[in-house]
This record gives C-alpha cells, sequence and structure tokens, in this order.
C-alpha cells in the first residue's frame, strides 16, 4: 500500500490548549515548532477570536468574527518560541483561570516568492510552506479590475482555499473556496458571518487561482486601492490536508461521511447557501469521539455541546470524518457544506503503518 505521505502532519499543524494565569509573559507550549500562523479562541466563556500571523508581526490581531481592521495589541501574543508563543495579560489569551484552545501552521520560505509574467501584486512579507501547501501574505492592492490583477502565493500548485482580509478598513473577511460551485471564482463567502455564498466578481475576478498567483477584482474585501490585507492560501496535499464539500442528510445515527485519506485534527466547515456558522472541530475538545465541543469561527460563544436539544459534532475516523449532527450548522438533509480539513495521522504512513481511529 503507498505511501500518502513521508512527514508528520503534526510538525505543520498542531492544536495546542492552556488555561490563562493573567500573569504576563505566559508561554504555552505543545506546538512543537514556531508558527507562522496561530488563531486561538477563549473555550469557556465568551471572546472574540483572536489571529496572529508572521506576515504582519506579532502583536498585529484581526478577529475573524468581527470585520474590524486590524489592532496592536501589545498584550497579546508577544513572540513565537521553538514550541509555541509568549503571551501579555491580553483576556482573549491569558485571562485567570480561563481555558483557550489555539491552532497553528508552520510557516516557511520568506523570500524569493515565485512570479510570473501575469504577477501584478507581489506581498511585502509572507511565509510559505509547499511542502504543507500553505503560506501567509501580506500585500497592499490596487482598486484595479482589468487586467486581472494576479497575487502571487508561493505554493507551486494552485490553492484550493484562501482566506482574506482587509487590514485597514471595516470590511468583511472573503473567502474562496474550490467545491464553492461549478465555478468556484465567481463566488465569494464572508468568514465573519453566517451569511450564505454570494456570486460576486469583485472579489476573484471571476478567475481561478493558478499555481502561481491568486486572482483578485476591484472589492475593498481583497483588493482595496493602496490598502494592506492579509490572505491565508492552502493547498490540498494528499494525507494531510482536504477541501472539500458534502450533503448532509440529517441523520444523527448514520449521519454524512466524508472521506479525506486521514484522521483529522482540525476540521472547519460552513453550509455553503444557506445561513449557517462556520463549525470548528478539533482533535483536543474533546480527545475523544463523539467531538461535539463546538466553537463557532464567526462568533465569540464559548464552545458548547448542544444543550439547546439540538445534536451537533463529529467523530474523526481513520481516513475521514463522520457527521453526527441533525442541525443546520452540520448536516441539514440536502443542504451543500464546505470544509477544510488537517490531518492527525494519514490513512498510511511511509512506513506502511496504518491509521486507525480514536
Amino acid at each position: 500500500m503507498a505511501a500518502y505521505i513521508s512527514f508528520k502532519p503534526t510538525d505543520y499543524f498542531m492544536t495546542n490548549q492552556w488555561t490563562g494565569t493573567g500573569v504576563d509573559d505566559l508561554t504555552p507550549t505543545g506546538v512543537g515548532f514556531s508558527s507562522a500562523f496561530t488563531w486561538m479562541k477563549k473555550t469557556n466563556s465568551t471572546d472574540n477570536h483572536a489571529l496572529y500571523d508572521t506576515a504582519r508581526g506579532a502583536t498585529k490581531r484581526i478577529m475573524c468574527n468581527e470585520p474590524d481592521p486590524v489592532s496592536t495589541i501589545t498584550t497579546g501574543l508577544k513572540s513565537w518560541n521553538s514550541d509555541g508563543f509568549v503571551l501579555g495579560t491580553d483576556a482573549e489569551g491569558n485571562a485567570d483561570t480561563k481555558t483557550y484552545t489555539g491552532w497553528n501552521w508552520l510557516g516557511g520560505t520568506t523570500s524569493g516568492i515565485t512570479t510570473d509574467g501575469s504577477t501584478t501584486i507581489t506581498p511585502s512579507a509572507y511565509s510559505f510552506n509547499q511542502t504543507s501547501g500553505f503560506s501567509v501574505l501580506k500585500y497592499t492592492g490596487n482598486g484595479i479590475l482589468s487586467p486581472i490583477q494576479k497575487l502571487a502565493h508561493g505554493l507551486g500548485v494552485a490553492p484550493q482555499m484562501v482566506i482574506v482580509k482587509n487590514l485597514e478598513s471595516t470590511v468583511n473577511w472573503s473567502v474562496y473556496h474550490k467545491q464553492m460551485e461549478a465555478s468556484p471564482a465567481d463566488w465569494q463567502i464572508q468568514l465573519d458571518t453566517t451569511s450564505a455564498a454570494t456570486n460576486n466578481a469583485a472579489m476573484w475576478n471571476d478567475t481561478e487561482p493558478d499555481a502561481v498567483n491568486v486572482a483578485l477584482g476591484d472589492g475593498s474585501n481583497t483588493n482595496g486601492s493602496s490598502v494592506t490585507h492579509v490572505a491565508y492560501c492552502f493547498a490540498p496535499i494528499q494525507g494531510y490536508s482536504k477541501f472539500g464539500s458534502y450533503y448532509g442528510n440529517g441523520s444523527s445515527a448514520e449521519g454524512t461521511f466524508i472521506y479525506t485519506g486521514f484522521r483529522p485534527a482540525f476540521v472547519l466547515s460552513k453550509r455553503s447557501h444557506a445561513t449557517a456558522g462556520w463549525m470548528i472541530h478539533d482533535n483536543k475538545r474533546p480527545a475523544f469521539n463523539n467531538c461535539n465541543l463546538n466553537l463557532v469561527a464567526n462568533s465569540t460563544s464559548a464552545e458548547y455541546t448542544g444543550a439547546d436539544g439540538v445534536n451537533r459534532g463529529l467523530n474523526f475516523l481513520s481516513n475521514g470524518f463522520q457527521q453526527t449532527g441533525i442541525d443546520t450548522d452540520s448536516n441539514y438533509a440536502g443542504s451543500t457544506y464546505i470544509y477544510a480539513a488537517f490531518a492527525e495521522f494519514p490513512f498510511v504512513s511511509s512506513n506502511s503503518k496504518a491509521g486507525v481511529a480514536r
């Protein structure tokens, strides 16, 4: 049986957890590398999501549950280290007795990004890792629709998910996803709202990304004139990441199964053409099935287990995940959902060791 990947997924993506102390210079551990992108959320009470990346620099926070521009939070994430990061006393990462979860992606190359004859925008700061199919880009938009503006992404293959935030204006986040529709670049969906996808050429110029560039329209969300933006780009790596779609069936007993080719560590999903939240599940909350501790990317809410009487959750299996929810956010019968999944362990590894369910 052929191996999918020869590397450990946990060397490129890791979920970590910690309890705040309210004391400056808290150093959560358990990441195993110095990440280029750290996304954190308080789990046991209401608060914003806090996203930091090396392209923008430490202390530069954006919130995926809000359209607000970037803020400098000197008491937020202060720096990264070889096994995590250093936090100040900001409540979004270090309130006394509060619990937190962080999702961390490894970066890589920070110079010499590839461009071609169609590239019109070269990011001013970036980190990309072609092995894991991830890049974070900081760039300045120009507000031009025609000719099509092209942003270099560094991945060497076409990304299948791109998340962009205008850093200077109060405008919504914009997401491109390969499985949105037959013509995915016609559509955009907002990470910070429950809104359904809309057909909007101003975001991606109705042009799919290629192996070198992401196409941009003239919308302020993705290409505001003389405005800085951040983009998180993801390409699928067999056995490590997948960006797909599935149909809900409305059953908690035999919910929809989604094949990924690995045991997931993280799943982000959204009902694409109707109102619903962006659901987040990971392999640490809890560390066993049923994974029913829900967080929502577009909400400040604490994690919840469906105590309102609606079953929400999923099972992480050796080769994918299975929905156990019956609600509109995860498994409504006949609805289409998009997802992004990252691996804890491949279904088959380089030493032919088979992955197992947990």
